[in-house]
Parts: C-alpha cells; structure tokens; sequence
C-alpha cells in the first residue's frame, strides 16, 4: 500500500492511475477511496487520477484524538497529499463532505486565477447542513450520530445513515451498485467515522456565513447537485450565486451520491468541463448577465 503522511504525521492511503494532468478525489463521509472507481477507470486514460482515503478512513490512520478531526484539518490534508506526491497544481474533485474540503482549499489556493493550485473545483453535493434553517439541528444530529456510531458500530451506520432519504435513489437505480456502497460503508472504522462526525460534520461552518470569501475564488468550478438531494439544492445555488466562475448541473432524479448513481453522466459533465478549461475558457460571467436575483447569496430576504 501506498501511503502520504501530512504534517501533523497522519499517513494516508492513496492510489493512482494514469498520466497527465493531475485529478485528485476526495471522498464523502460515507465513502471512502473505492468511492470514485467508475471516475478512476474513466479519466485516468486522460489523467493522472489520484484517490485518497481520508484520516479515520482505513486503510489511512484513525487517530485517537478528536482533535484531528476538523475542517480545517480536512482541507489542509488535501494539500498534504498533493505536496507528498510533489503535485503543484491540480484539478480537484469532491462529493459531499469532500465538497466542503475542496471548497475549504479553493479558498486559500483557488482566488489566484491561474497560478492557483487548484487548477479547477469540483463541489458535487455540496452544501448538506448549511442551510440556516437546518444547520443548528444538523450540527446536533451529527453529535448524535457519532455517539450511536461509538455504542452501535459501522453496521448500524450503513443500515441507516446508508439508506438516508437521499439514497434511495441509487438504490432504486442500481440495487447491486449500492448493495457495494453499503457494504464498503460497514466496514469503515467506528472510531474513525464517530470521530468525523463529531469534529468535522458538526462543527464545520455554514457555507451562508462564509459568502464573502467563497465569492474570492475566481477559478473554474463546476457545480452539481441532484434534484432529489434536497439538502444541498439550496447550497448548490448559493454557491453558483456566489462565486462568478461556476457553472451548475443538476441530475434530474438524483440523489446524494451522483458520482455513482448516474456514473455515466457525471463523467460526461466533468469530461466536458475539464476540456474547456484546457482550452483556457475561464468562465467568469459577465456583469450583465448578474441581475439581482430573488433569494440573493445570503437566503431568503423576505421577513
């Protein structure tokens, strides 16, 4: 196996296929590195494809300390893996909670137009728990997670958080594809995943407080979200409003894990996204296609 170790001397497993450009993926919470196969086998006869489990996700290390665990953490390790695999710049591709550290790393390395390190971003499903109307609730629930995953175990995770409303899609869709899912789910680390939940998921911040800087970045970045995925439609907005190099492409009748339930679609839709980057298409949109709009960056303003 083969491992990075980042600066807080955490190692992380990795795996890699293909030449070229760099592409690095990063998971969700109920994913892991064999998350992103049908994305591996597809755009590694292009590019350099790199997937990564992240920290408490085995093969990589599950550290005993909570604090570990955090957004920053979490966002800081994607920039372990590309400087322990001497990657200057890359195009970096994240689902849900890997989302939120693609987005997280966008806003330090992702606001230099080209000389940034993130040659472009991927946010799929990003946005779960931001809302301002779930996202105190979001944060309770992710502490009672991590608690019924300390007593319960990983199984339990997969026969519930694994068949959340926004699942059922892909197992409506593809029964053996997410039989896989779930049974990968269950074998992750208690510790790792509890661990996760408490630290990152219910104490990252919400993406409505975080507009001003999320509006710096100004490198390519595709937006994608299903249309059943209803916590992360709002958020999906919110991000395509704010940042004025984003595109959005929304799955009809999707759910949460997009990468995998429509596979096919979403390799099209990154594959055309990534081909007019390469052709040096910035995607910055115009001012006078910026009408003020009805819910505006910040949500609802109506009392």
């Amino acid at each position: 196996m083969t491992f990075v170790t980042t600066d807080d001397g955490v190692r992380l497993h990795y795996e890699e296929a293909g030449a070229g450009t760099p592409m690095i993926f990063v998971h969700e919470f109920a994913g892991d590195h064999r998350s992103w196969e049908p994305q591996i086998r597809f755009f590694s006869r292009r590019y350099r494809c790199i997937v990564y489990s992240a920290r408490g996700y085995p093969p990589s290390d599950v550290p005993d300390s909570g604090a570990h665990y955090s957004q920053e953490r979490v966002w800081q390790d994607l920039r372990c893996v590309m400087d322990g695999l001497h990657i200057h710049q890359a195009h970096v591709v994240g689902l849900s909670m890997g989302a939120f550290a693609c987005l997280h790393f966008g806003l330090h390395h992702g606001t230099d137009g080209a000389a940034s390190r993130a040659l472009s971003l991927t946010l799929a499903g990003c946005g779960t728990g931001s809302h301002p109307a779930v996202y105190e609730d979001f944060k309770a629930q992710s502490q009672v997670l991590a608690h019924d995953i300390e007593t319960l175990g990983a199984d339990h995770l997969a026969n519930t958080y694994g068949m959340g409303p926004s699942r059922l899609q892909f197992k409506a869709k593809d029964p053996r594809g997410y039989h896989e899912f779930n049974r990968n789910l269950a074998e992750h680390s208690a510790l790792g995943s509890a661990r996760t939940s408490r630290g990152y998921q219910g104490q990252r911040p919400s993406l409505y407080a975080l507009t001003d800087v999320i509006a710096q970045i100004n490198v390519p970045t595709l937006i994608i979200t299903g249309d059943e995925d209803e916590p992360c439609l709002e958020p999906s907005l919110l991000l395509k409003r704010t940042i004025t190099t984003s595109v959005l492409a929304v799955l009809p009748g999707s759910g949460h894990a997009i990468n995998l339930e429509e596979p096919q679609l979403f390799n099209q839709l990154l594959a055309d996204f990534l081909a007019q980057v390469e052709q040096g298409k910035d995607f910055v949109r115009p001012v006078e296609t910026r009408p003020a709009t009805i819910w505006g960056p910040g949500g609802d303003p109506r009392p």
